[in-house]
């Protein structure tokens, strides 16, 4: 080692161990400056949530009115398809309580904010947890079966475009005489 390098060395050394004027000023300017850069990113963060929560609350709100549209679209709609049954008023009443009860619900999804319906859907989870309970196990099972269906569906499909198109995997000799034997 070098002098230089030696008397630095011990120079610190005795600054530590005498408790130098030097440190106390040094750690305290290093705090204040790991302070600066920590108040500075959190503010930067606080500014990128608020810009984040901005731009979600915005494209959460279109989407609401466009849900608003949505359902009353298909209170019209609903209505519409029920003309044929204006000879049957029982049936006619129905559809048009239907599609009131739609046509309201619009109207709410449309007044209120995303954070009241929010607050509105989990009062009333909490509210009543088994009819929730009752009421996902019912779309779970309706979304399996609609699932089944178009897969039934496709299967079917295929099977008559493959008939139609006459194309496709030509059976060999052997699967031909093992399906004949089948048959039998």
């Amino acid at each position: 080692m070098s002098v230089g390098q030696q008397n630095g060395g011990t120079a610190n050394q005795g600054q530590r161990a005498s408790g130098g004027a030097d440190q106390p000023a040094d750690l305290n300017a290093l705090k204040e400056d790991v302070s600066q850069v920590a108040d500075v990113a959190l503010e930067r963060g606080r500014q990128f949530v608020h810009s984040a929560r901005a731009q979600a609350t915005g494209y959460v709100d279109q989407r609401k009115d466009d849900l608003a549209q949505s359902v009353a679209d298909l209170a019209n709609a609903l209505r519409e398809a029920s003309k044929p049954f204006e000879d049957r008023p029982n049936i006619r009443a129905f559809v048009d309580n239907a599609a009131e009860g739609l046509e309201q619900l619009a109207d709410t999804v449309r007044e209120r904010s995303v954070a009241e319906i929010y607050a509105d859907v989990e009062d009333v989870l909490r509210r009543r947890p088994a009819a929730v309970a009752v009421a996902t196990l019912a779309a779970g099972f309706l979304i399996s079966r609609f699932i089944r269906a178009s897969a039934d569906n496709l299967r079917v499909a295929d099977a008559q475009r493959r008939r139609a198109g006459g194309g496709g995997v030509r059976p060999s000799s052997g699967s031909a005489t093992r399906s004949a034997t089948v048959r039998i």
